[in-house]
């Protein structure tokens, strides 16, 4: 059977439900780690390797209705030769740590976990871990409240002072203080999203799309500083926008700016934006519209200018889809964008002027990518699959920007988000 013909049939077994939080869960409080037998010593960039985290969804409950099949954390070691990942250990943790961010120094994980069952509040919880940089061994420091339901993205500030979290379920932001030893405070602020949510059909979206989600309320998405770290950039998915803050990195600060944010077309539902490695362009991926947006920024101003609008998905499809994640080469010459239902990764070629043309998209070969990962070679190219409870792996042409199917799957339940400890 030709890769056509495979395409072709799992296409037909794709499902076409979509995101619609499941929220009850157990805390982030296990900490026992569940060593897995395997020969030899592990070693960060030792003989070759390089270790990399999985965080996965691992409630009974998870998301968009499904059963979250993940233990807690993985920790894998990968073979900067081949792409092939080893599993070493997991870290249970039965509350959904879907997303994983590290700090500057590589010393510590911090993890969120998309519940809103925290300390009985209606919240998510943000968990610490000090990090064994021989072996990637974790060791939980501590958990505090996200300061709102269903944290979905979170990252660290490049000054390696606070964490910044977006709260999808609870539509605010807060950034935690992280203390000498590694552990997170109580958030020095929260922000709530607060005004009107765009249409539920997305203006931009492909013909015959029937993706409606997250236009009931707002929902923060993402929350990234930008590389220089003045200031503070999040995407609300329901408010179609994506709001600029100031930063006082001394008192673990938001603070207003002008203008506030920028607005995407009505429904099209920013999810992630990804900077280009010259920090003066960031793409923006619409969740149901199915786009990227090249937006130039200004870091002097903490500005943003749209520039250019292109579809993630190829010329001639109609019907439903959901983008996941945005991600830059380590080169800057591509960007890459997943898309759920279509199940695809695409490819776009970067410009002089930062401008994207299509280039070619490559079959997951498994259902709803719920993010990818480029490795930091950018040799390799990660797929978490989280329907299909595998991560395929994928060897990027650096050249091209082509991706081919290397042949390895790597199982794990409801795989969310990969980092590499490197």
């Amino acid at each position: 059977m030709t890769d056509d013909n495979l395409r072709e049939t799992a296409v037909a077994r794709r499902p076409t439900s979509r995101r619609e939080f499941l929220e009850r869960a157990a805390g982030l409080a296990a900490t026992a780690a569940v060593r897995v037998p395997a020969p030899g010593k592990i070693a960060s960039g030792a003989g070759g390797s390089i270790l990399a985290y999985v965080g996965t969804y691992s409630s009974p409950e998870g998301p968009e209705g499904s059963v979250g099949r993940g233990q807690g954390i993985y920790l894998f070691e990968m073979n900067p030769g081949t792409g092939q990942l080893i599993e070493r250990e997991v870290f249970p943790a039965p509350s959904n740590p879907s997303w994983l961010a590290l700090s500057p120094s590589r010393t510590h994980l911090y993890a969120a976990s998309e519940t809103s069952t925290f300390e009985g509040a209606n919240s998510g919880s943000v968990s610490a871990f000090s990090i064994n940089r021989r072996t990637g061994r974790l060791t939980p420091l501590n958990t505090v409240s996200s300061e709102g339901a269903g944290p979905a993205h979170l990252s660290v500030h490049p000054s390696g002072r606070w964490v910044l979290v977006a709260n999808y379920a609870g539509g605010t932001v807060a950034v935690l203080p992280i203390e000498p030893n590694g552990e997170l405070g109580r958030a020095t602020d929260v922000r709530h999203d607060a005004g009107a949510v765009g249409a539920a059909h997305a203006r931009s979206a492909p013909p015959g799309s029937f993706a409606i989600s997250g236009h009931d309320r707002p929902h923060a998405h993402m929350i990234e500083s930008d590389p220089a770290g003045r200031f503070v950039l999040h995407s609300d998915l329901g408010m179609d926008r994506i709001f600029v803050w100031k930063f006082d990195a001394d008192k673990g600060r938001l603070e207003a700016h002008h203008p506030p944010f920028v607005s995407l077309p009505s429904g099209d539902g920013p999810r992630h934006f990804a900077f280009h490695p010259n920090r003066r362009w960031l793409y923006s991926l619409q969740e149901e519209a199915s786009t990227l947006v090249f937006f130039e920024y200004d870091a002097t101003q903490g500005k943003l200018t749209a520039r250019q609008t292109v579809s993630t998905l190829p010329a001639g499809f109609q019907g439903t889809n959901y983008t996941s994640e945005v991600r830059v080469s380590p080169d800057g010459r591509f960007v890459y964008a997943a898309n759920r239902l279509h199940d695809s990764i695409a490819w776009f070629s970067v410009g002089e002027r930062g401008e994207l043309a299509w280039a070619g998209e490559v079959w997951t070969r498994g259902d709803y990518p719920r993010s990818f990962t480029l490795d930091p070679t950018g040799n390799f190219l990660y797929s978490c699959n989280q329907r299909a409870d595998a991560i395929v792996t994928f060897r990027a042409n650096r050249q091209t920007g082509n991706l081919t199917f290397s042949g390895k799957y790597t199982p794990v339940g409801t795989p969310a988000i990969m980092v590499f400890l490197a």
